[in-house]
């Protein structure tokens, strides 16, 4: 009994010295791997499927398309990926002349960049590449028997590399126009690439194959012109084309793996590009179980690529440049497990189980705390060495007035005036302050027009503030009053919310989706913010498809709408109110369907400039436009809070450019330290109740010793 007990004592005090409640293999213990979840699975890897931000945190960081974003600098700026620098346009005539670089867009035919690439760089391990001792290529016809002893891509036992070629782009953006992969931006690209869609038209007399050998099909738009350097033909003018040349869809392709892959058989294995992508970027795909868990490992081929020495004002100062001219990337492993409810993930988070984490509604409280308007770390926070990181996203949140209807309108000449008022005064009146600070968190900036700040063409500070809807106070700007709003309103004929002529109440309906948790609040609030003028609010809530459908057809006076950039070009925000994007009249994006001709002569202009002084002089006369019409109440662009332990170094939020796990470092061995500290098992609840039960059987125990004495005397 003695020797029982001790034994169990012993074995709770060694245990003291370990975490029981480590959710990684303890071999895995000080090693450089960075530790992160994510909430839904992938459904595409493959690089011209791919579209959400879900798997793009795995794509960006395995594809390299040529360009990439300066993972430092904002406004965003793009640089060298593969490519030996950022290619320059070329223009030409209808005949294929060269014009000038200052030439007239309208006599610009077409566009030519050519992209020259980096020598040496190479793919990471895979069997498409394998050969056999003859030469040929070893897993590229498998036979059935072959395929059955097979399940995942680590059954092939060789696997081998190559160098990256121009031909691989030019086979990659072949790829968009494939009849079964249904590219999200085919449509898009047949637009511009010159022949993509009789390209697409050609290959579906080949769709039914298993393998369409795309190399066998020309691409009058896309051509290699040697090993390292391809040329793209687009039509006329259109500079954000660079931007896509960041993006994973324009990512390289080797034949060999599209071959490798769409042999019979393997998608009936997961066996897929869509399943095992490949590439040439720091890190590859070594466990796919998307229900469960991820890993990315450094990929033992990647080129030499160095950490950057400049980026904004404040870098330096949080330590972002310390690791100027480093080769990367730093960290060998990243394992990301799978976490479908918010609480054990935020748990693992302060554990230090998991090295950064989004704040959800639920933690917001626990971890951070508003004091007179500005919002830090809750103590709780601090005292874990957790830092707190914000960025603002490069979206817009409006409510939108439809431009076509008789009331909150400007279509009409004959009550365009009456209609920019009531506009303006009903943006004054609705708090867009008060609304991120009630519904948001605080996370957002009130928007004082389209662009959103990190893009080109937003101005910071007094010379940024909408004057229709601010005034510049002690060096921040600030909501004019109510009473604003309501001289405004009586000037559109509206004098205390009821029309001067019939005494009518003026009527507004918002149509919205908002039925979820939080609607009613929010509805609510609204209703009191149309209060302030005495207008009635009616609000209209629907499904999403009959909203979709409302809006289509013009049958909404006020509604809720937002948009998130696809590129970090302010043309990619201005077009959202250009007139031939009417959503009425030309089912464009131009929800609002507002025209303007001024603002549409500027927007043609503007969109084809590059960056410099001279766009920027266009967009600030189009933002005075826009501010002066009002066809939206300019809402919010939301801000993104995230959280990093002491340990996780190099992180700056991006939210247009993703391949960042490279620059990112963790150090190791203060992690082990803190989860340690934070993990230490409490032996003694077990300690005490194993003495409860020493106590409660050793009565018995000295019973049963006193009769096998006195049965033995």
């Amino acid at each position: 009994m003695r020797g029982l007990l001790s034994s169990l004592i012993a074995l709770l005090l060694a245990a003291c010295g370990s975490a029981w409640n480590d959710p990684y293999p303890a071999a895995d213990r000080g090693r450089n791997i960075l530790y992160s979840a994510f909430t839904d699975r992938p459904k595409h890897l493959d690089p011209v499927q791919s579209y959400s931000e879900d798997e793009i945190t795995f794509t960006a960081q395995i594809y390299e398309p040529p360009l990439q974003y300066h993972y430092l600098k904002r406004p965003y700026a793009l640089i060298a990926a593969t490519a030996e620098a950022v290619p320059q346009p070329r223009y030409l005539d209808a005949q294929g002349r060269s014009l000038a670089d200052n030439a007239d867009p309208a006599r610009i035919a077409f566009t030519d960049y050519v992209v020259s690439i980096r020598p040496g760089i190479r793919y990471q391990p895979h069997p498409a590449f394998a050969r056999g001792e003859g030469g040929a290529y070893a897993y590229h016809s498998l036979s059935p028997a072959q395929l059955d002893a097979v399940n995942v891509l680590g059954d092939f036992a060789k696997r081998d590399s190559r160098e990256l070629t121009a031909e691989d782009y030019v086979y990659g953006i072949k790829r968009l126009a494939h009849p079964r992969l249904h590219s999200p931006i085919f449509g898009l690209m047949e637009e511009y690439i010159v022949g993509l869609g009789d390209y697409g038209k050609r290959l579906q007399a080949e769709k039914d194959q298993s393998w369409i050998d795309l190399r066998q099909h020309t691409l009058d738009g896309v051509e290699a012109i040697d090993r390292y350097r391809y040329r793209i033909r687009v039509k006329g003018k259109y500079p954000q084309f660079l931007y896509w040349l960041a993006m994973p869809f324009f990512a390289p392709m080797p034949w060999e793996a599209d071959k490798f892959h769409s042999q019979p058989g393997m998608a009936q294995k997961n066996l897929t590009l869509d399943w095992y992508p490949i590439g040439t970027g720091p890190y590859m795909l070594t466990e796919n179980n998307p229900n469960a868990r991820m890993v990315l490992e450094k990929n033992p081929n990647f080129h030499r690529e160095t950490y950057p020495c400049e980026g904004e004002a404040e870098d330096k100062a949080a330590g972002l440049l310390k690791d100027c001219g480093q080769v990367l990337p730093f960290i060998d492993k990243v394992v990301f497990t799978r976490e479908k409810e918010q609480i054990p993930y935020w748990n693992k988070f302060l554990q230090g189980y998991y090295d950064a984490s989004g704040i959800s509604s639920d933690s917001f409280d626990q971890a951070v705390q508003v004091a007179a308007g500005e919002i830090t770390l809750s103590d709780g926070m601090q005292a874990q060495g957790i830092v707190l990181t914000t960025s603002v996203a490069t979206s817009s949140m409006y409510m939108g007035f439809n431009w076509l209807d008789p009331v909150v309108g400007g279509a009409d000449p004959k009550t365009a005036e009456r209609g920019r008022k009531l506009r303006q005064a009903i943006s004054i009146a609705i708090d867009q302050e008060e609304f991120i600070s009630i519904f948001q968190n605080g996370r957002g900036v009130a928007a004082q027009g389209l662009i959103p700040p990190g893009i080109f063409g937003n101005r910071e500070g007094e010379s940024g503030i909408n004057r229709y809807s601010y005034d510049w106070v002690d060096g921040q700007a600030r909501r004019k009053p109510v009473a604003e709003a309501k001289r405004l309103l009586a000037e559109a004929g509206w004098p205390n919310g009821r029309d001067a002529a019939t005494g009518e109440p003026l009527v507004i309906n918002l149509d919205t989706t908002a039925t979820g948790v939080g609607g009613k609040a929010r509805i609510d609030w609204l209703n009191k913010q149309f209060a302030k003028l005495d207008v009635q609010l009616v609000v209209r809530s629907t499904d999403y498809n009959r909203f979709q459908e409302k809006v289509r057809k013009g049958a909404v006076q006020l509604f809720y709408w937002g948009w998130n950039a696809d590129y970090p070009d302010p043309e990619n925000f201005m077009f959202l109110l250009h007139g031939k994007q009417s959503k009425v009249k030309q089912s464009g994006e131009n929800a609002a369907n507002y025209q303007n001709p001024e603002y549409d002569r500027y927007f043609e202009r503007m969109k084809t400039m590059e960056n410099g002084p001279q766009r920027q002089e266009i967009i600030d006369r189009m933002t005075d436009i826009l501010r002066h019409d009002a066809p939206w109440v300019f809402g919010f662009h939301p801000k993104d809070y995230s959280l990093r332990h002491a340990w996780l170094l190099n992180r700056k939020p991006s939210k247009v450019g993703h391949n960042t796990l490279k620059y990112q470092r963790v150090d190791t061995a203060l992690r082990d330290q803190r989860r340690a500290e934070w993990n230490r098992p409490v032996a003694w609840p077990l300690l005490l109740v194993a003495l409860a039960i020493a106590a409660a059987i050793w009565p018995a125990w000295r019973g049963y010793r006193r009769r096998e004495t006195a049965t033995a005397r």
